[in-house]
């Protein structure tokens, strides 16, 4: 392995590769990667594969997709190893743009990754995750799109400021983020809460919006609302008190967001939990999580800015997609959208629980670019 330079997460990290019978430090500092053999004593990323494998990689195949073929895997901080494959990028990354960058965007500073070149799309992830959890899409659809995925304000490697994390200043975010990067207009493409962000744009800049493909969109809630002024009393910032959540928890809660959690590899849900506790681990990232899921269920349904009493002046064109055994937002809520948004496409996908792009990739791709097809033509 050669040096090259590589704008790391952190001024300095520390990455463990193994490939079986080899053992290699990565030393990210000063805007270079140093690698030399041995393990090191600590490190900040793990990643292993097989001989092949890092054979590949080094001579230009993207890890990206040897991580999704399951032939690569992560632990401890993904978004190292992005970086590090960023860097490492062979012929097809290269012709893709693969980027790790940073931007300041509502006062933010926000971490994404970027491929690609046509439409541009912007991936929005759900709550307590980071951009990985798009990773498949992120690639897919980097064949004719430019692709934008980030850390959501007070997740992953963007910052954590102590703040109301509602969706109305995440759409300010997403508008100046866009802004700061150029794009006039986009897709945009949110899971879960990012799926509610994305319609939250475009209700306030439907101008800057193309159209939304919501995957299990985070709405307001109908029932359980009775605990709403005991909510409205606690306060985040309680968070900075430490809180302690065992791994193998955090691993049965990961899974738990798929129907059938055993067509994913360990690997990704160990990783998973992983890149959660990463960021719940510290105070900042508590107190982000904890606004974050307050101002969810705070999400007024009815009333002047009642979620869904404004469903119907959304604008730009819409993809709902739901999963049959979703737990997190279930699939009925497909019939009370297409009350609001009679005109929006709906689907409730068979066997799929709560992240389609992961345990579905392949017919929720088809379905989105589908639908980015027929708006492009109708347009």
């Amino acid at each position: 392995m050669q040096q090259k330079r590589v704008r790391a997460v952190k001024p300095r990290a520390v990455i463990s590769l193994t490939t079986g019978s080899e053992e290699y430090t990565i030393e990210l500092r000063d805007g270079h990667a140093y690698p030399k053999p041995g393990a090191p004593a600590k490190y900040d990323a793990f990643v292993e594969t097989d001989p092949e494998t890092f054979e590949a990689v080094q001579t230009g195949a993207p890890g990206i997709e040897a991580f999704l073929d399951g032939r690569l895997r992560v632990r401890k901080n993904l978004a190292l190893a992005m970086q590090l494959d960023a860097l490492l990028a062979g012929p097809t990354a290269r012709r893709r743009g693969f980027a790790a960058r940073r931007v300041t965007a509502a006062g933010v500073d926000t971490f994404y990754l970027e491929v690609g070149s046509g439409p541009p799309v912007i991936l929005l992830h759900g709550l307590g995750a980071t951009n990985a959890s798009f990773l498949p899409t992120f690639w897919e659809l980097s064949r004719d799109h430019r692709v934008i995925a980030p850390d959501l304000p007070g997740h992953g490697e963007s910052g954590k400021p102590i703040r109301a994390y509602h969706a109305g200043f995440y759409a300010r975010w997403c508008a100046e983020f866009m802004d700061a990067l150029g794009l006039r207009r986009a897709a945009l493409i949110g899971n879960s809460m990012g799926g509610r962000i994305a319609i939250e744009v475009g209700f306030r800049y439907p101008e800057k919006v193309d159209r939304i493909i919501g995957l299990a969109p985070a709405a307001a809630f109908l029932k359980f609302r009775q605990w709403v002024p005991v909510v409205r009393l606690l306060r985040p910032e309680l968070a900075w008190l430490p809180l302690t959540l065992p791994h193998s928890r955090v691993v049965r809660g990961a899974r738990a967001l798929f129907y059938k959690p055993d067509k994913l590899p360990l690997s990704w849900h160990l990783g998973a939990a992983d890149e959660f506790l990463r960021i719940f681990n510290t105070p900042r990232g508590r107190i982000a999580f904890f606004s974050a899921l307050r101002e969810i269920y705070l999400d007024a349904p009815f009333g002047k800015h009642g979620f869904w009493e404004r469903l119907n002046s959304l604008q730009p064109p819409t993809l709902f997609v739901w999963g049959d055994h979703d737990r997190l937002v279930p699939a009925k809520f497909a019939r009370h959208v297409e009350r609001e948004l009679p005109n929006a496409r709906s689907v409730v996908m068979k066997d799929c629980g709560h992240v389609p792009q992961f345990e579905q990739p392949e017919k929720t791709h088809k379905l989105i670019r589908e639908f980015l097809g027929e708006v492009a033509q109708a347009a």
